[in-house]
């Protein structure tokens, strides 16, 4: 009760507030009071008139007055109609107020007061129903208290009460099937029946036989629990559906005949677990919020008290250089002493503004929390639909709403990077001025070159003379998006410090692979990042390999071009070789197992030939793609086809198809074909590699040109998603069953 008191009591008159004005900090305080703070700060050459703020004297803040004065402040009315009704209720008792707080019991005072609070938070003194329900159901008093202490309640709340209002607060459950009046008391109810009985009339209605043993009898429950809610349409029908349609319960008439007879339906129980599913998911999240609200808070203090700190370690600082520079330096050091302190107000100025927005948004969620976990308390279903909804979408607009953005603690808003290094200022008095932090550089993305083991790196500063070096920071692009995060991961990042220019060569990198760059400007006072880039190496360079090539193919002398040639050279034997008739094949003289890489191959006049990848393992006295262990893209003639452990597929592509661009991404596990003339995508395949993979070639006439090395185009760098998963359905379906092709295709050779 003391508690209850002390928070319905002004800061300045030690009373309870009268005529209470709402100030924007969330705080209370009384209009004469506030009258009174005004006056205390006019003089004779400051009218009250040309007052235009003042402090809250609870936390501080500063109250702007607009040229209304205090009239322009709202008025705390539901804090006003509790003072009210906290007044009204201490009157009530036969002794005066201070008498009744000291003789009635704490118990039943207690309870009148606090239900006199929760009319007026929970419904602003009305009559709705949700509010009627929880202050005047006998099923509330019920289940608040045992049948132990009801009695003793009753008597001390007729000794204070009317008639009326202990009827109203009365929790005994009367029998319905007795004839005397008043009727005894209910010692058990029918949930069957939906009636209550004494023990006198349960015995000779309920005797024990048929049917009466299948009856469930339970502790006495009021009746209008019982019989549940009925129909706003049909009378004396009870709801027992729900309308998705309009969003309201019904009964089985209100479907069957009336205006929801076309309407979508669930059942009470559907409804009520998925409301209340929702309704706590959404209570969980915004506890966590508030909890991250809290977090918050003490983060913004402790950056206050560390303002403080700082503040007065770099005033005391500035002193003592300020004295070693005699008489020239003494104007420079006020002026400077006033930069800090405008810095400091400022700072901190900020820093308050969202300490009270943090703390009025806590106390709105606190609300809003107590008043979701009161509905999850209702069990009944039909009256938690009807009582709830409003409740459930208030907390999830509230969890959805505006997110207060957490202050960088590690920039400059306490004064933590803050330096005074005169070494340099001692030789030119005149431009005397602290130190910061430089600004961030910004990454040149477009003079920035690679090769497939290289990157280089330009940037440019707009402190270039206040900068001592830069540092680079860079790591393998794995698609997060979340760069904060990314870059809080320290681990996986390269550093490369003490850089004096504005441009650097990184070696030794992945071909074909994604990375993030960061550059750091540093100096004394501090570092700052630039905005991340992404940059990427060139796909990895090869060339065909002449062990591998077939023994009637010719090889070019720079080993980029094959030939079909139908003289049988000398060549050795090696398990490397492509043998067997019809395999006409090369290898590169390369093994992919990471990274994203491109390469294109020019097919002149061929018609016949496969192009793709395999593994090492794959044989060399058959067609690539017959087996599991390669994938190809292959023309015969006028039909194109892609095929895999022989499985084969026809695809759509131009006839006039003459440079065939292939993308390798072994990381995202993907091998797609692309017309590079006419920048057109035309298969994919989805493969999830087990061990590296070489690019192969096959031709049965003409020659073809291997151009690798090639960064990747932005027509093929990355797939639709839409379209890879239609790819996958393809993919499925290629592995069903067999291309009625494929006979053909034998018989060509």
């Amino acid at each position: 009760m003391e508690t209850l008191e002390s928070e319905l009591t002004c800061p300045i008159c030690l009373e309870l507030f009268e005529d209470p004005l709402l100030l924007p900090c969330a705080h209370s305080l009384c209009f004469n009071c506030a009258h009174r703070i005004l006056v205390s700060h006019c003089s004779s050459s400051k009218p009250l008139e040309s007052i235009s703020a003042f402090q809250c004297p609870t936390c501080r803040y500063v109250i702007t007055l607009n040229h209304r004065g205090l009239e322009g402040l709202k008025r705390n009315v539901t804090l006003q109609n509790i003072i009210d009704r906290f007044q009204k209720a201490s009157l009530s008792g036969p002794n005066s107020p201070t008498e009744s707080r000291r003789l009635q019991p704490q118990r039943p005072y207690t309870a009148t007061i606090s239900g006199t609070i929760a009319g007026t938070l929970g419904g602003g003194g009305g009559s709705g129903t949700s509010g009627s329900s929880a202050r005047g159901s006998p099923a509330a008093s019920t289940h608040s208290h045992p049948h132990a202490n009801h009695t003793n309640h009753i008597n001390h709340t007729n000794a204070n009460h009317s008639p009326a209002v202990v009827a109203k607060m009365d929790p005994r459950i009367s029998c319905q099937f007795c004839e005397q009046d008043p009727p005894r008391e209910a010692v058990k109810t029918c949930v069957t029946c939906e009636v209550s009985y004494c023990d006198r009339c349960l015995r000779a209605t309920h005797p024990n036989k048929k049917p009466f043993t299948s009856h469930r009898l339970v502790e006495p429950v009021p009746d209008t629990h019982i019989r549940g809610l009925t129909c706003l349409e049909h009378e004396n029908e009870k709801v027992n559906m729900y309308c998705l349609v309009d969003d309201q319960l019904i009964c089985a008439l209100c479907k069957l005949v009336g205006r929801h007879r076309e309407h979508q339906v669930s059942s009470l129980t559907e409804r009520f677990d998925k409301l209340k599913q929702t309704l706590e998911n959404n209570l969980t999240n915004l506890v966590k919020r508030n909890s991250e609200l809290e977090n918050q808070m003490a983060k913004l203090i402790q950056i206050c008290q560390q303002v403080e700190v700082n503040t007065a370690m770099h005033e005391a600082k500035l002193v003592e250089e300020c004295d070693e520079l005699v008489e020239i330096i003494r104007q420079r050091k006020q002026v400077i002493a006033v930069k800090i302190k405008e810095s400091k107000v400022m700072k901190l100025r900020k820093l308050a503004q969202q300490i009270a927005n943090c703390r009025q948004c806590l106390e709105r969620s606190s609300t809003l929390i107590t008043q979701a976990e009161q509905s999850l308390k209702e069990n009944d279903h039909a009256r938690f639909l009807q009582t709830a909804r409003n409740v459930a979408e208030r907390v999830a607009m509230a969890t959805a709403s505006s997110q207060v953005l957490i202050p960088d603690v590690n920039l400059n808003e306490a004064f933590d990077n803050f330096a005074l290094d005169f070494s340099r200022e001692k030789k030119i008095l005149e431009g005397l001025d602290y130190l910061t932090a430089p600004n961030p550089p910004s990454i040149r993305e477009e003079l920035c070159t690679a090769s497939h083991d290289t990157i280089t790196v330009h940037w440019t500063s707009e402190d270039e003379f206040s900068v001592t070096s830069y540092e680079l920071q860079y790591t393998i692009y794995t698609g997060q998006t979340n760069f904060i995060s990314l870059y809080n991961s320290a681990d996986s990042w390269m550093i490369v410090p003490n850089i004096k220019q504005n441009h650097y060569t990184v070696h030794g990198l992945q071909s074909g692979t994604r990375y993030i760059f960061f550059v750091k400007a540093i100096n004394q006072a501090g570092s700052r990042n630039s905005e991340p880039a992404r940059l990427k190496t060139n796909s990895q360079p090869f060339k065909l390999d002449p062990k591998t090539a077939h023994k009637k193919l010719r090889l070019s002398n720079d080993c980029l071009t094959m030939e079909k040639d139908e003289s049988s050279l000398k060549k050795s034997h090696t398990p490397e070789r492509f043998s067997g008739t019809g395999s006409y094949g090369a290898a590169g003289n390369v093994f992919i197992d990471s990274g994203c890489h491109y390469w294109e191959v020019l097919l002149g006049a061929s018609t016949w030939y496969a192009v793709g990848v395999a593994y090492k393992s794959a044989p060399k006295n058959e067609w690539s793609g017959k087996n599991s262990s390669s994938w190809v893209f292959s023309r015969c003639n006028n039909n194109f086809l892609v095929r895999h452990d022989g499985k084969e597929m026809l695809v759509e592509a131009s006839l006039q198809l003459r440079r065939l661009g292939v993308l390798l991404d072994y990381d995202n596990n993907s091998l797609s074909f692309h017309d590079a003339m006419n920048s057109q995508h035309i298969h994919t395949f989805e493969i999830s590699f087990l061990l590296p993979v070489v690019p192969t070639f096959m031709i049965w006439n003409k020659s073809i040109m291997i151009l690798s090395g090639l960064p990747v185009p932005d027509f093929v760098d990355g797939v639709p998603s839409d379209f890879q998963e239609q790819q996958q359905q393809q993919q499925m379906g290629l592995c069903r069953q067999e291309s009625p092709y494929l006979t053909g295709m034998k018989t060509c050779h």
